[in-house]
């Protein structure tokens, strides 16, 4: 089969590698389309050690089973799907609560790093878990497939904030996931939903795509804007979709006193945060780590149009030049959201 393969760090060979074969348990997928993610982008240059080549990437995919390992039941060659990129194993005890995100013996397809290494599906086949796939309805392309996977980890973050109805939002961060947080937060009926972000292409998007209002932290006080918005208050809560700590600093000035607070960016490995302001306002801080359980959801919402996808994807190119488009997304090329690569 083809292949894009991350040769070395900032370095793609598109080439013809071995075909996967599918172990007990697990399927042979026909890739279809399969978006980059950020977590490639920054990946491909070895700063999140988690992409050590040689590796094929990618992990955001849609496609065809082609073939069934022993054991599989249930499924059948030529049926539509997508598929979780976590991959956990459904016994240790996290798994047991449910709690697959947080699986002892999680994997992610397309990850490389010291503990384990799985190819992912930039590819024409990609081998992946029976126990990880979802069925596709006819109504969804494979291209708006792509997105499930990132609109379940922003509705998983949603669900961390457990937003009530009605309730002021703020979301830091009108990248990827930030965009879909606010598409999320206003089919869950909260208002007003607030976008902040530096690109004002990105606040353009993010109000074109239901956010109230949209605010640059650098144009004006975002903390001081969002009391006048709420009475006073402040937000009732707060989710941070970018991982650094002016965006932290933000979100924590933005919420009023008990408010909530859900981290979804993950850039940084480490922030500073206000600890007396979370202190003594008593602010609840939740982590939100990818999704558990809410792939059905963000199906649904794709083929009922409950979320906008199709206005995410700004390109869809062949898997052939995807080290060009890994290079634009890269140099953070103005107007580029998501890229669908298709083999």
């Amino acid at each position: 089969m083809k292949a894009l393969v991350l040769k070395e760090y900032n370095r793609f060979s598109y080439e013809q590698v071995p075909d996967p074969r599918p172990a007990a348990g697990e399927v042979l997928i026909r890739v279809a389309a399969c978006g980059i993610c950020g977590s490639d982008v920054h990946g491909m240059d070895g700063s999140t050690g988690r992409r050590i080549p040689p590796l094929i990437m990618g992990h955001e995919a849609a496609g065809v089973i082609e073939e069934m390992g022993p054991g599989v039941a249930g499924w059948s060659t030529g049926e539509r799907v997508t598929f979780d990129s976590t991959i956990y194993c459904g016994t240790c005890w996290h798994c047991r609560r449910g709690e697959i995100n947080l699986c002892d013996n999680r994997r992610v397809l397309g990850v490389s790093c010291e503990e384990y290494r799985r190819d992912g599906a930039f590819a024409e086949l990609a081998a992946v878990p029976a126990h990880v796939l979802y069925r596709l309805p006819e109504g969804i392309t494979f291209e708006q497939a792509t997105m499930v996977e990132a609109l379940s980890i922003a509705a998983h973050g949603v669900i961390r904030l457990a937003p009530r109805l009605g309730d002021a939002v703020v979301v830091v961060g009108a990248g990827m996931i930030g965009l879909l947080v606010v598409q999320v937060l206003k089919a869950s009926g909260c208002d007003p939903v607030v976008a902040v972000d530096v690109a004002a292409e990105r606040l353009e998007l993010a109000r074109r795509l239901g956010a109230d209002v949209g605010l640059d932290p650098g144009r004006e006080e975002v903390g001081a804007r969002l009391r006048e918005l709420t009475g006073g208050r402040g937000a009732d809560g707060a989710v941070e979709a970018v991982g650094n700590t002016a965006a932290l600093r933000t979100a924590v000035a933005g919420v009023r006193k008990g408010g909530t607070l859900a981290l979804i960016g993950n850039l940084s490995p480490s922030v500073e945060l206000p600890l007396q302001s979370v202190v003594t306002r008593e602010i609840s801080v939740n982590g939100s780590c990818a999704s558990r359980g809410e792939y059905p959801a963000a199906i649904a919402m794709i083929a009922r149009k409950a979320v906008d996808v199709d206005s995410l994807i700004s390109a869809s190119a062949p898997l052939g030049e995807g080290a060009a488009w890994f290079r634009r997304l890269y140099d953070k090329e103005k107007g580029l959201v998501k890229v669908v690569l298709v083999p």
